[in-house]
This record gives structure tokens, sequence and C-alpha cells, in this order.
């Protein structure tokens, strides 16, 4: 995949790059995989549920799970050690709340744990 410099996004603390338009044909390599949490703030719960059509109460109890004090997405088992986001579509490839998903996801891939991280990365997301 070839691209421009100015395609690039750099991230002050980061030492790699991600190229966004990698995500058209990635398949959401970053939504499947080992199980992990997606946290919501308050904001994104009641942003999602308006999305959907939804009472804030209904999505609570639908689409998500609580981990400690925090809420989380849930997602689906789709095989021994994967998983993937309970918004994640096969069919399309890509993200059914994509336009008010969590910031978790807004800021991948530059998540602190990917600082140190950058091999393990560059296995995850083609972008990079």
């Amino acid at each position: 995949m070839e691209c421009e410099v100015s395609d690039l996004v750099k991230k002050d603390g980061f030492d790699y790059m991600f190229m966004p338009s990698a995500c058209d044909e990635c398949g959401g390599r970053c939504c499947c995989g080992e199980s992990g949490y997606i946290y919501l703030k308050p904001k994104e719960i009641d942003n999602i549920s308006s999305f959907l059509s939804i009472s804030r109460e209904m999505f609570l109890e639908k689409y998500t799970y609580k981990k400690g004090y925090k809420y989380s997405l849930k997602e689906q088992q789709i095989s021994d050690n994967e998983f993937e986001c309970i918004f994640f579509s096969k069919e399309s490839g890509s993200c059914m709340i994509y336009s008010v998903r969590p910031e978790q996801c807004r800021t991948f891939p530059f998540w602190d744990y990917f600082k140190n991280m950058i091999d393990e990365l560059k296995e995850e997301c083609p972008g990079i």
C-alpha cells in the first residue's frame, strides 16, 4: 500500500506513524483478537444509545457489562481465543457505530501500551 507522507498521522510521544487508509483493507484487526476491555465514559454511553435509538438502560443491559465501577462493551467469542467487539460487522469488516465509537477506539493505535510494543502493534495494525 503506497501513501504520501502527508497521509500519515503522527502523535507526540510516539515513535511511529499511522496510515488511516489502511483501515479500508484491514478487516477490523483492532476489533478482533484476544479478549479485552473497551471502557465507556458516561457521555459515550449517551451518544451510542442515542445513535442506536434505544434508552441508556437498554444499551447498558444489551451491549455492556460492568467491570469494577466501569462499563465495557461486550464481545462475541468466535473461537477458543478469539473475540470480536459486539459492534464489529464481519459482513462489512467495519464498526457499526463508527461515527460514535468510544474514545478508546478513536485513539487506536496511539495507546500508551504500544509505545514500547511497536513490534506487537505492527502485527495487529497494517497501518503502522
